[in-house]
């Protein structure tokens, strides 16, 4: 029986409504042992595209899924989408519950890392990134075709986007609805939530030495970058979706969970043992 997926949320400390959606198996809490699987989006992306993952997992496990500031359901404020801040949200998101599992996915695994960085792992049984750059070799392409193209004409440009995440065509309707949703934020806001003054040996120095478990989980496009940090942080495990687009959670939806519902096992059996 799929879980109820509910709608909830919290305000954050600079007065921010964040909203988050929740499952958990019938009779069980957020706050029960087991630890919470905790989903952050990527770059404008609504907490809904992980839908599958929240009514895939839910039935087992509690999940909880946050629109980031400006992106889904939550508020959209006039500041605040710089990386310091949306770390500070995910560390303000995590903390309502007593364990977790941290799943981010591209823009939203370096804020995770961020988060790390100035707050610590204490509440993190383990963190998985999706799909993003952690600052191994080799360095992905620049975007800065795709920041012009946004500049010049915005919703074509997240058309294309949207659409680019996907390996298999998805129906129109959820091209239209993901593309309305990252227009909600300011054009200006959302070109600011990429971090690059940051360098990557910034992003490198962060996951090579977080101490918890990590799965790493990646399209070809990162393929290099799985091996490189498997080399120089061996614990780490890793995964490639080799025919799977950037969002390869929704192409290949029943993988993906599959593979999470067991590292999230190991992870509480470390936790556990430790």
């Amino acid at each position: 029986m799929e879980p109820e997926i509910k709608s909830t949320g919290f305000v954050t400390s600079d007065g921010v409504r964040l909203h988050v959606l929740e499952a958990c198996p019938r009779g069980a809490a957020p706050a029960a042992r087991s630890p919470v699987i905790a989903f952050v989006p990527g770059w404008s992306m609504p907490a809904a595209i992980w839908r599958e993952q929240l009514s895939g997992l839910g039935a087992a496990h509690c999940v909880a899924a946050l629109d980031p500031r400006g992106q889904g359901e939550s508020d959209v404020p006039p500041g605040g989408y710089t990386i310091e801040r949306r770390a500070e949200d995910l560390r303000e998101f995590t903390a309502r519950y007593s364990r977790v599992v941290l799943v981010a996915w591209s823009l939203g695994a370096l804020e995770a890392l961020e988060c790390v960085n100035r707050y610590g792992h204490a509440t993190l049984d383990a963190l998985v990134l999706v799909d993003s750059t952690v600052g191994e070799d080799s360095a992905p392409t620049s975007g800065s075709g795709f920041l012009d193209a946004l500049r010049t004409n915005r919703r074509a440009a997240i058309e294309d986007f949207v659409s680019g995440i996907f390996r298999l065509p998805r129906p129109a309707p959820e091209i239209a609805a993901l593309t309305d949703a990252a227009l909600r934020m300011p054009l200006e806001a959302s070109l600011s939530l990429f971090p690059r003054a940051l360098s990557r040996e910034h992003w490198r120095s962060i996951v090579r030495v977080f101490p918890k478990p990590l799965l790493y989980v990646v399209s070809a496009q990162f393929a290099g970058q799985a091996q490189s940090l498997q080399q120089h942080r061996p614990a780490t495990r890793v995964t490639i979706f080799a025919d799977a687009g950037h969002a390869l959670f929704v192409d290949e939806a029943a993988r993906f969970n599959a593979l999470l519902a067991q590292f999230v096992r190991e992870a509480t059996n470390t936790h556990s043992s430790g």
